[in-house]
């Protein structure tokens, strides 16, 4: 009978350390976090609406010389930001979800703090809990610890580490909620119109919406306003915590489309989305790329190639009017010169077909005539309005190419008897 329950107890023990292992176990499986797109960050994606998706996949593309094309993305924005030329758009401002391509505005807003010096590179910042148990694609970083700025760019730039923007969010701003009213600020400044950013890695939200017009618009920003900070997005590994993990943009290193970034994104709702940048130094012509709502990182790798060499083979820039140079004249009431010409004040290059491209723009002018003198060189007078064969167009200020004073007292009778 001993024996009996000498077993018995030796069970209860054996099942009671299962259970305490067990217990004990549980945060070893959240230090593991999933990596992006797996069963856990899928099920935060409950509540999003994937007909934003198939609903843009039905859209058909829009290009410049007006030939047709089809592509697997539901979602496709082409500029050539040289000239500020769309060459192919589709759904261009239809919501989407941005996933990881919200990480583009994380590192803005970062870039900013650095180029303003509110932030350094050496900056020290702490890991929360909240950051430290961030799923998805992650930086790994260590609860608690401190972890230098630069690092935490690379471990956005690089790794896409949902961890780190929420590290880099909450040091900067004191909290991620707050760091994401400051996106949403910076955005509207830099031309973005129909986003809203709930958090700073683009992790799944109803509300957490762009179009592939604004993330062009952020992407070109990026290279514009911060060129000694964008080589960060360019790097194609990185090593941190004894863990190097690669770029997911496959055509960095590219030598035949000079691709120099963006970013990668991925949910289940949004599909496989990048946006890219590509400079080509000998035509000094630089596109802007934004595609999404593919089905694997290889399908958004191809489509991205496909695009760029499509976008550098077909198309030119070329310069339509000259800086200084007259373009029309208009008339001048009561000016010691009847007509005054006008002019632009910078060089206008467009983008055009590579064949037929005569007929790929009209322009025409259009202002108040006639002119009320004085009239002051440089004062804008009127548009300059160029459309293309797709139907957009473009709108300069039109300048007085020279002063024109108005006439004395006595002078302007004999005018105003059309003497």
């Amino acid at each position: 009978m001993l024996k009996h329950w000498s077993w018995l107890i030796v069970g209860m023990l054996i099942i009671s350390g299962a259970f305490g292992l067990a217990a004990y176990a549980a945060p070893t499986a959240v230090v593991a976090q999933p990596a992006q797109g797996t069963t856990e960050e899928v099920s935060a994606e409950a509540g999003l609406d994937t007909s934003l998706r198939t609903a843009a996949a039905l859209m058909p593309i829009k290009t410049l010389d007006g030939s047709e094309m089809q592509s697997p993305a539901s979602h496709l924005y082409l500029i050539d930001e040289s000239t500020g030329t769309v060459l192919a758009q589709k759904a261009a401002d239809l919501k989407m979800y941005p996933s990881s391509m919200t990480k583009m505005m994380t590192l803005y807003m970062i870039f900013e703090g650095l180029k303003t010096g509110t932030v350094a590179l050496d900056s020290q910042f702490t890991v929360s809990e909240k950051a430290w148990r961030m799923q998805g694609s992650k930086m790994f970083v260590p609860l608690g610890g401190q972890i230098a700025l630069e690092d935490l760019i690379r471990g956005i730039a690089v790794q896409s580490g949902n961890d780190a923007c929420v590290v880099a969010a909450e040091g900067i701003a004191g909290s991620e909620a707050t760091f994401a009213k400051q996106m949403n600020d910076t955005g509207k400044k830099i031309g973005m119109t129909n986003t809203n950013f709930v958090d700073a890695s683009g992790w799944p939200h109803p509300d957490h919406v762009t179009t592939p017009h604004d993330l062009a618009v952020l992407g070109a920003a990026l290279v514009r306003d911060f060129p000694e900070y964008y080589h960060y997005v360019s790097e194609r590994e990185f090593t941190y915590n004894g863990i190097r993990q690669f770029n997911r943009n496959l055509l960095l290193g590219n030598p035949s489309l000079k691709v120099d970034g963006i970013k990668t994104g991925h949910t289940e709702a949004a599909g496989y989305g990048i946006t890219l940048s590509a400079k080509d130094p000998a035509s000094n012509r630089h596109l802007v790329l934004v595609i999404n709502g593919l089905d694997s990182d290889t399908a958004r790798a191809q489509e991205g190639e496909r695009l760029l060499k499509w976008g550098f083979a077909n198309f030119q820039a070329v310069k339509a009017f000259s800086a200084g140079a007259a373009i029309t004249n208009a008339k001048v009431w009561m000016a010691a010169e009847r007509e005054l010409p006008l002019t632009i004040g910078s060089d206008v290059l467009v983008t055009v077909p590579k064949t037929g491209a005569a007929a790929a723009y009209k322009a025409s002018v259009t202002y108040q005539s006639p002119l009320i003198s004085p009239v002051t060189k440089g004062q804008e007078v009127g548009k300059l309005n160029i459309t293309f064969a797709d139907g957009s167009t473009k709108e300069l200020p039109l300048l007085a190419a020279e002063d024109a004073p108005k006439l004395g007292f006595f002078a302007r009778i004999p005018r105003a008897l059309g003497l």
